[in-house]
């Protein structure tokens, strides 16, 4: 469901001045407008969950649902019934745990005194794991810190792990405090990512909601709308474009069942209405994204701009490599994202190489559709790397098992079809709507090749006799240059997903990946070029195809692969395999990539800091001293 027509219709428009948005008048609702609607929206989310609910049936419903009766006074017998029948054996740590806190925020003064004995027993009783990723530990610090805000008098008996209520918060709120200085220094280390997202602003929107403590709440709300610019600057009608840290093989092939995109209908009318248990927590909350991020997201009008940021690696525990640098001695390396964003697509990349285990999703397109539900609106390729050596990279398992155990829940990992993963033998350059892959793949590698999804919405599809390959995915023409042979074959070409392994992992895989193909070259010297441009600037199809043709392009793959390449902008590129990278004779230079740097966005490396921008208005996140700012730049 899309309700923008209905408020549209409820709510007068109004135009900000020109020196707000840059361009002169342009229809936006004001500040409170904006507010008033994205309330209609959170009012929607929670009925949505209360509407749901089974009032016969006390197993199933969920903490989410739970809260939102809770939070309504509605169905109050079966919410206190469903409490117990779900926790008689508590599973899921810190995904047991926020969906507990939220529950019992929202129980306040609602639930009664056998209500709290029994969920204080489980605090007590119960062992949560607090995880072995980023999205773990800032949920279970986030969750530990509120539970015991709640009982700040609570002795060690009280809780699990023997500690006290004051020393739980205590080490929470250190825990929090030096993640958002990591993060607003140096980078995010699960970055970008379209399904994780919600991991993050669900802890985020908790804190913001109920700490009580007013320097948590801030910074729960500042991370909120640091996380939020990250996200809408790099979104296209909601769905998350770019290169991600971490990404499911059903999300990979379909942009708009993403958490991501779930956000952009709830925070900007973006896309569709989907059920999220995200945004059912964010909607509970009472946090209002500050109104210039709409303006962002509403507001770029037909306009393309390059977004560079700067993000890191997840924590390295082994081979922490050449361009590694330490963290408060813990070790990491930079990443280094570029993305192109046309009101028609997102091309985005980062540089590649092993930047986070298994999930990484190094570059790839989104294009607009009208209707993105159900469509495969995207392209990538995968040099499909499975090894010990990564394995034993970010975590600290043995040589010999590590692989078996990611691929015990990360089922396709050791599995030459997998949509995503990292490799060292893959490095990436972008320049706006180009995009060039090099690989140099070693003999005796486990899986030698590289595959590139053709989804089977990118329509037209020609094998050119120039080599190039051609397509249309929605209002966009794309054309990509493989060096070296490749066939057709199935998404799923080992039937690994479709056979349902993984269970929920893999669910509705066949009918997501059906009609897709890969291209699959099995070469170990290797490469491509992808061009993008809008169908609007050519007269045709085939005034495209022709523009393509007549680009210069020299390759080779002996001794090193390497490639010069001029594109459709008349730029000259030229980029060599593990090497140099040059536009227009000008070297590319990573050292002095900032951590946000946009037309919407800015921050310095260490600064703590970021500026967000829309036309002349300013609204700046210092996290150093915990203050928001808005204000009009009088600059030129």
């Amino acid at each position: 469901m899309n309700i923008r027509r209905k408020l549209a219709v409820a709510m007068a428009v109004v135009a900000l001045p020109a020196l707000m948005n840059g361009q002169g008048p342009e229809p936006f609702y004001s500040d409170a407008e904006l507010a008033i609607q994205f309330r209609e929206r959170c009012e929607y989310v929670i009925d949505q969950q209360v509407e749901s609910t089974d009032t016969s049936n006390t197993k199933r419903g969920g903490m989410f649902r739970v809260a939102a009766n809770l939070h309504r006074g509605a169905n109050i017998e079966w919410a206190r019934a469903h409490i117990r029948e779900a926790n008689q054996n508590p599973t899921g740590a810190m995904f047991w745990m926020h969906p507990m806190v939220l529950m019992m925020e929202t129980g306040r003064g609602v639930l009664n005194d056998d209500d709290w004995a029994f969920i204080r027993e489980l605090w007590r009783t119960y062992f949560p794991y607090r995880g072995d990723t980023e999205n773990h530990w800032i949920m279970y610090y986030a969750s530990i810190y509120l539970a015991c805000e709640m009982f700040p008098d609570a002795g060690p008996e009280f809780w699990y792990n023997g500690k006290s209520s004051q020393e739980n918060m205590a080490e929470a709120k250190d825990y929090i405090t030096d993640w958002i200085r990591i993060t607003t220094s140096y980078g995010q280390g699960e970055y970008d990512s379209p399904n994780y997202i919600e991991e993050y602003t669900r802890p985020m929107a908790l804190l913001a909601g109920w700490a009580q403590d007013p320097v948590v709440r801030q910074q729960g709300k500042m991370m909120m709308d640091y996380i939020l610019l990250d996200y809408v600057v790099e979104n296209l009608e909601g769905a998350y474009g770019g290169a991600h840290s971490r990404l499911y093989p059903r999300y990979l092939l379909q942009p708009s069942l993403t958490a991501g995109a779930a956000h952009g209908w709830l925070f900007f009318n973006q896309g569709e209405y989907r059920p999220n248990a995200g945004n059912t927590l964010i909607a509970l909350s009472g946090y209002t994204p500050p109104p210039i991020l709409y303006r962002i997201a509403h507001g770029r009008a037909d306009e393309a701009y390059v977004q560079r940021e700067l993000k890191r690696t997840r924590w390295r525990v082994r081979h922490a490599g050449e361009d590694a640098f330490e963290i408060d001695g813990k070790s990491t390396a930079p990443v280094y994202k570029y993305s192109y964003v046309h009101p028609d697509f997102i091309l985005g990349s980062s540089q590649g190489g092993l930047l986070q285990p298994i999930q990484q999703q190094t570059w790839s397109l989104i294009w607009r559709e009208e209707d993105a539900s159900g469509k495969t609106n995207t392209m990538f390729g995968v040099q499909p790397y499975s090894s010990p050596l990564e394995g034993t990279m970010y975590f600290g398992e043995y040589w010999d098992t590590v692989t078996d155990l990611i691929a015990r829940s990360k089922v396709d990992y050791d599995s030459p079809d997998k949509l995503e993963g990292g490799s060292p033998y893959e490095h990436v350059f972008q320049d706006e709507s180009t995009l060039i892959a090099l690989y140099d793949i070693p003999e005796g590698t486990r899986f030698p090749l590289i595959h590139t999804l053709f989804s089977r919405d990118l329509k037209q599809r020609v094998e050119d006799e120039s080599g190039w390959i051609f397509g249309q995915g929605g209002a966009v023409y794309v054309a990509y240059r493989p060096f070296a042979p490749g066939e057709w074959r199935e998404v799923d070409w080992t039937g690994l997903l479709k056979s349902g392994a993984g269970a929920w992992f893999s669910t509705n895989f066949e009918e997501l990946a059906r009609g897709s193909q890969c291209l699959v070259s099995e070469s170990l010297k290797n490469g491509y070029i992808l061009e993008v441009a809008p169908v609007s600037e050519f007269s045709s199809y085939e005034a495209f195809k022709n523009a393509i043709r007549s680009l210069p392009m020299v390759y080779s793959l002996e001794p090193t692969p390497k490639v010069t390449f001029t594109n459709l902008a008349g730029k000259k590129l030229s980029a060599t395999y593990g090497g140099h990278l040059s536009v227009n004779g000008k070297a590319v230079d990573h050292s002095e990539w900032k951590l946000f740097d946009g037309p919407f966005s800015y921050a310095e490396r260490e600064s703590e800091r970021l500026e967000i921008r829309f036309g002349q208005e300013r609204y700046t996140l210092d996290f150093e001293n915990l203050t928001t700012e808005t204000s009009i730049s009088t600059a030129e």
